[in-house]
């Protein structure tokens, strides 16, 4: 009670603590270290969380992705090895791509970075795949593939293989038409 009383730009405690983390964002722009820790957890996906939710309430991966900006907040060592299981499970497309930003940043300053997962925009930009299966469960566990994601769909024993064959040539295909599409609308300017 007392507590909520005292207010900063119109907002008291609780307000601040219901803010999302991208809106939180804007209203800490004067203050670059919160700023800075704000904007890790804002870029490993977690943009659309309120600050004060309860660690209870985050999913594993939610967890694993704020450990994650934890550890980019640190002092980096470049010896660290970053194990995670499925990160990418129930972020949007951008999110994504942000956390693979953060990943590369990672593998960058010298650290190594091994993923569990089956997002094959995630796996394409590996540097190196264990494929395991066949199947999953019971009927998984070999050793099917290995290798960086151009040898791993030339194995035609792994089922990741030709789903991620089919994702490499929609990814060119989509960029020829971008092109096209740009050369079109170059034309017309200049006509």
């Amino acid at each position: 009670p007392e507590t909520l009383e005292v207010t900063y730009k119109g907002k008291n405690i609780a307000d601040v603590l219901d803010m999302r983390i991208e809106e939180s964002l804007k209203f800490f722009a004067n203050f670059p270290t919160i700023v800075r820790l704000l904007s890790m957890l804002d870029n490993v996906g977690l943009g659309y969380m309120q600050l004060g939710q309860p660690s209870t309430t985050l999913s594993g991966g939610e967890a694993q992705r704020v450990k994650l900006a934890s550890e980019l907040g640190k002092a980096a060592t470049g010896h660290t090895l970053y194990l995670l299981d499925e990160p990418t499970t129930g972020l949007h497309f951008a999110d994504i791509h942000n956390l693979l930003n953060v990943l590369q940043r990672l593998c960058d300053m010298g650290n190594t970075v091994v993923v569990i997962e089956h997002n094959l925009d995630v796996i394409k930009m590996a540097d190196y795949i264990i494929d395991l299966g066949p199947e999953g469960g019971d009927a998984g566990g070999e050793v099917v593939a290995t290798g960086s994601p151009e040898a791993i769909i030339e194995n035609r024993k792994s089922y990741t293989a030709k789903y991620l064959r089919d994702k490499l040539q929609a990814d060119k295909k989509s960029k020829k038409v971008k092109v096209k599409v740009k050369k079109a609308k170059r034309s017309t300017v200049s006509s």
